[in-house]
């Protein structure tokens, strides 16, 4: 598609597919102003317990229904569109991102297994979330294998694969339920599946493909290695997976008539190949330049950093060239839970009368329990909290380790609790900032995007704890701004993302500044973190497995 020099007129779409809703923006080409948003709950949200029909699910698992990411497009982006009082007209391409590694299986023809006759009450069907972690088992084999045979692709992974990436799934459907996995023509990111949806074509994206798939130096791993796995997993990269990838903010088709009349955009117009939802963050926030560390921070935590020099760095989730942008090296790392976090400890340690209190206060649970604890000196409540309440992610990468609390008395109070769950995502982070810089890899500054940059204290703490300024996203929709500066560039608005950033991204710089003296006291209560972090890990000469064991009996009880 050509377009014009002006841009005056024209505008995007970005849709960000999350963890519980989909998000839809309409975007000025000239200067990124966010002109109309819509959102839209999935109806099914996180299927953990049941099935949509009733059929239990184990534990550890997490699902979702694909019918709700179709609707995104069919009352998000009109109701986007309706709320910015654009033409549709004017609407020159969309872009997506989408929760990774969120895979699923489907038909040659992009058909959810889900969706097909006979299949529905097959949870192996059915669309697996970035947050099943069901399949740690097969990413423990999974790594032991390749470092056994001394696969070059694992030192990109930080020396281990995680549960949450494409393989470890795939390879639960195959032992678990080989019917479905013989039925799985292909197995595909949703960052790639809706796509599909709105251009009519199967595409795959560098980005997901890199990070979640395995593929490094242009191959994903040998048949040899895969049978070593299991022989019927062989093939799988060459039958389920392959298929030519295409760069960020590329296009990748048009608009079909179908996915026009979903969504009231105009038929034909450019979309971008697919993304994930922290990646494409980056140009939104500004945070493409190496060195500018961004962390998007909600339900989970997600940190992406472009660096000049390729490095093996522990623990993390991967480096791809050009995973974030082109010229770059992008590296990524995360913790499974942050605001899930929170929200956990709202739910169940909350009393009635705090409730009660924030009602009359007309505050949220979240804002009273900030207030109330804000004040606090640093240590103030004698706790120390492992955040692995879903897991550690980086850079331990076990998904069966779970959430510690130190220090419980009598007089501990929900606010307290719920500070220390606070600091330790801030730990947390503290160490994975640590180990980039340890490897090599430069930080030079710390962004933050996502719902919880709203939280003051929140923002303060980890100003504190990684002694470093914190400077915020300006947009409340970073994602789907970012998915929209993707699809300028589709639509030929841009020549490049870096360049469409600078016009449509922005940044409030250093917006929270650490204090010396509660850095200094953050320093100590860290070196506990750390103690801990390493007792619980269960590795090394010092750790204990305790946490494994528990695992296993609860789920031996639970299967029983």
């Amino acid at each position: 598609m050509v377009v014009s020099a002006n841009t005056d007129d024209r505008h995007v779409v970005g849709v960000d597919f999350g963890t519980l809703s989909g998000r839809a923006v309409v975007v000025r080409v000239r200067d990124g102003a966010e002109l109309g948003t819509g959102v839209h709950a999935y109806a099914d949200a996180v299927l953990e317990r049941a099935l949509p029909s009733g059929q239990r699910l184990p534990p550890d698992w997490a699902l979702q229904n694909p019918a709700d990411w179709r609707e995104v497009l069919r009352r998000a982006v009109p109701a986007a569109l309706a709320d910015s009082g654009v033409h549709p007209a004017s609407v020159i391409g969309i872009a997506t991102d989408f929760t990774a590694c969120t895979v699923l299986p489907t038909t040659r023809g992009g058909t959810p297994l889900c969706e097909v006759d006979g299949l529905a009450d097959r949870p192996h069907a059915w669309p697996k979330l970035w947050k099943h972690h069901a399949a740690q088992p097969q990413a423990d084999r999974i790594n032991a294998a390749a470092h056994e045979r001394g696969e070059k692709w694992i030192g990109r992974y930080g020396g281990r694969i995680s549960s949450e990436w494409q393989f470890a799934k795939a390879l639960q459907v195959l032992e678990e339920d080989p019917e479905v996995y013989d039925l799985t023509d292909r197995w595909i990111e949703a960052a790639d599946w809706i796509v599909w949806q709105l251009c009519g074509q199967e595409t795959r994206n560098t980005c997901t493909a890199g990070y979640k798939g395995i593929f490094q130096d242009g191959a994903y791993p040998s048949q040899d290695y895969l049978a070593t796995l299991a022989p019927a997993f062989a093939d799988f990269a060459t039958t389920r997976l392959a298929h030519p990838l295409s760069a960020l903010g590329s296009p990748v088709g048009s608009l079909t008539a179908e996915a026009a009349a979903w969504t009231g955009l105009p038929e034909g117009i450019a979309v971008a190949a697919g993304n994930v939802d922290a990646h494409v963050t980056a140009p939104a926030a500004r945070a493409v330049a190496d060195g500018r560390l961004l962390a998007i921070m909600g339900t989970s935590t997600c940190h992406v950093v472009n660096g000049a020099v390729l490095a093996d760095v522990p623990g993390i989730c991967g480096v791809v060239d050009g995973g974030i942008s082109a010229g770059s090296y992008g590296y990524e790392a995360g913790q499974s839970a942050v605001g899930d976090i929170f929200a956990w400890w709202l739910e169940q340690g909350v009393p009635d009368s705090y409730r009660s209190e924030a009602k009359e206060r007309g505050e949220s649970l979240h804002q009273m329990l900030s207030r109330k604890c804000a004040e606090q000196p640093v240590g103030g409540h004698g706790l120390v909290a492992l955040d692995w309440m879903g897991g550690n992610r980086s850079v331990l990468v076990d998904h069966h380790l779970s959430g510690v609390i130190v220090g419980l008395t009598l007089a501990t109070r929900p606010e307290d609790v719920y500070r220390a769950m606070m600091e330790a995502t801030a730990y947390g982070t503290r160490i994975i900032v640590e180990t980039f810089e340890k490897a090599g890899v430069p930080v030079t500054e710390f962004v933050v995007a996502g719902g919880l940059k709203q939280n003051a204290l929140l923002m303060q703490i980890y100003a504190d704890v990684l002694h470093r300024r914190v400077s915020l996203a300006v947009s409340d929709q970073a994602p789907a701004l970012g998915s929209a500066i993707h699809a300028a560039v589709a639509a030929g608005a841009y020549p490049d993302v870096a360049t469409a950033a600078e016009a449509m991204g922005s940044v409030q710089e250093h917006a929270y500044v650490p204090d010396p003296h509660r850095a200094a006291a953050y320093d100590v209560l860290f070196a506990e973190y750390q103690t801990l972090h390493d007792y619980f890990s269960a590795r090394g000469e010092a750790a204990n497995a305790v946490l494994h064991r528990l695992r296993r009996i609860r789920n031996e009880a639970l299967s029983a």
